[in-house]
């Protein structure tokens, strides 16, 4: 179809001059045919987006006829009047019918000279045809350009990319929790509807509001339901602006609509496509391929909203034989605590990068992890741009918590010398400080059935006190002086010193550290 407005552009009407007395606002209404009449009773003929053309022949001169005229044809649904006003049986545009009409809302359109309406039926229906042909071949280009990706097994963000780009607009996906699982198109306007998104999904999309619950105007949002087996899975959204989508551009939605419950239909384990792309997505941060700005960007893209937001590094160590549900204790723990978060597996751990909020602080994410009974590493908050260095301090806050013997989370602020551990433990550096400093003892321990490394390490602990070291280890004093007499002929230095016991606990926590990864 084509609009009031395109069809008053036609080569036929530049033949005169014309002039719209009503419903300027209108104009955009579509054209489905032209119907040249000079009846009075002609609205019970219509059934809807006609462009009535007539010499007023059928109107009379009666000003409540006028009225009547006009009521009935734009009850009908008519697109607009146009009246020739060449003296036939109108010189001007009659004061009732361009009150009526804009009572009505009625585009009333009238020529000052004669226009052949055989050759306006022609023109308009010609261009109702190339419309439609231009419909058909963009139909036939969209169903292929979606069953192209459809049958490449790709998942739903390709194609809210595709919806994105045919309709020149942002497209938002989100499941059946309001949570946005993709979002692509961006522009400045829906990104800051996307900060706003549970208030947005909630409201009645007959008409946009904003928060205080007036219309919206500058922008309008057309949904879709994602319907999977009969249920629904989610929400399709397009943000855009004007009225509702037409044509093509409707056409498109409804098809993207499809294919992605296709593909959701052929691919339950797009949980496990979800976690490949975050998994993608960490290792290019890891990389240095993007920057921490760019990857909350891309974040933002798979539905992780970062932006504007504290951020941390969580490392979870993964342990055998249940660490492989670390990644879903994270998920559930993100879930539940509605913390925007990537969640990546990296082998020995799994790390998840955090986006914080009033609501949801550091203390409740330590609080939640211990409560599960993980050893975890988390990095002290950061803004994007540190994001790497993030990544780093909490990769040493669970070395040094994989390295305990109990269960626990620890902040990297929290480490104090041992940050210096965790950093040496990444080169040979550690490993020769620990050869240096106790390399006899652990010599003596490859050999012998009675190792020597756990009394010192007790003897550390206990901060040189015998009596405490004695009972920590459940012997009796005479047994201690004897190991301890042991350990200092071995190490060549006296226990009794603080600065060689001071030495010997860097050492020994260094070699817990490097033993437990």
């Amino acid at each position: 179809m084509i609009s009031v407005e395109a069809a008053l552009q036609l080569e036929v009407f530049s033949r005169t001059a014309l002039k719209v007395y009503a419903g300027e606002r209108n104009l955009s209404r579509p054209i489905r045919w032209v119907h040249p009449t000079e009846i009075a009773d002609i609205a019970r003929f219509l059934s809807g987006g006609e462009m009535l053309l007539t010499a007023g022949l059928g109107i009379g001169h009666d000003p409540d006829r006028h009225r009547r005229y006009i009521e009935e044809i734009a009850a009908a649904g008519a697109a607009v009047l146009v009246i020739e006003l060449s003296g036939r049986v109108f010189d001007t545009m009659p004061q009732s019918l361009i009150d009526a009409a804009n009572t009505h809302q009625l585009p009333l359109v009238g020529l000052n000279g004669e226009v052949p309406f055989v050759e306006v039926s022609a023109q308009v229906h010609e261009s109702l045809t190339d419309q439609r042909v231009l419909e058909l071949t963009n139909y036939e280009r969209l169903n292929a350009r979606f069953m192209h990706l459809l049958l490449e097994g790709r998942d739903h963000i390709p194609f809210t990319d595709a919806l994105a780009e045919e309709v020149n607009s942002p497209v938002v996906l989100e499941d059946t929790t309001r949570q946005v699982v993709a979002y692509s198109g961006a522009t400045p306007s829906s990104d800051k509807t996307l900060s706003e998104w549970e208030h947005h999904s909630r409201i009645e999309h007959d008409q946009a509001t904003n928060r205080s619950g007036k219309a919206d105007e500058s922008t309008s949002c057309t949904r879709r339901a994602v319907v999977l087996r009969g249920e629904r899975w989610g929400w399709l959204h397009v943000l855009h602006d004007g009225g509702p989508l037409i044509g093509t551009h409707a056409y498109a939605m409804d098809r993207a609509t499809d294919v992605i419950a296709i593909a959701l239909l052929g691919a339950r384990e797009s949980g496990a496509r979800a976690a490949q792309r975050q998994n993608a997505l960490v290792s290019r941060l890891l990389l240095g391929d993007i920057s921490g700005e760019m990857f909350v960007t891309r974040a933002l893209r798979i539905g992780r909203d970062l932006r504007d937001r504290s951020l941390i590094a969580v490392m979870v160590c993964r342990e055998s034989p249940a660490g492989a549900s670390s990644e879903d204790a994270l998920d559930e723990l993100c879930r539940t605590m509605h913390i925007p978060a990537v969640v990546a597996d990296l082998g020995e751990h799994t790390l998840a990068i955090m986006g914080l909020s009033r609501q949801s602080t550091e203390k409740q994410v330590i609080e939640r992890l211990a409560g599960q009974g993980v050893r975890a590493g988390i990095s002290r908050p950061v803004i994007a741009e540190q994001l790497p260095s993030a990544i780093d301090q909490a990769r040493s806050a669970a070395s040094v918590a994989a390295a305990r013997p109990e269960k626990a989370v620890h902040r990297f602020d929290d480490l104090g010398v041992l940050r210096l551990l965790a950093s040496l433990a990444q080169g040979p550096e550690l490993a020769r400080y620990i050869e240096d400093e106790i390399g006899p003892v652990l010599k003596h321990d490859a050999k012998s059935t009675s190792p020597l490394l756990p009394t010192l390490r007790a003897y550390l602990t206990c901060d040189g006190n015998k009596s405490l070291t004695a009972q920590a280890l459940f012997v009796q004093r005479r047994t201690l002086y004897y190991r301890l007499d042991r350990i200092a002929s071995l190490l060549g230095r006296s226990l009794d010193e603080p600065d060689a016991r001071q030495a010997l606990v860097f050492a020994v926590r260094g070699h817990d550290l490097l033993h437990r990864q």
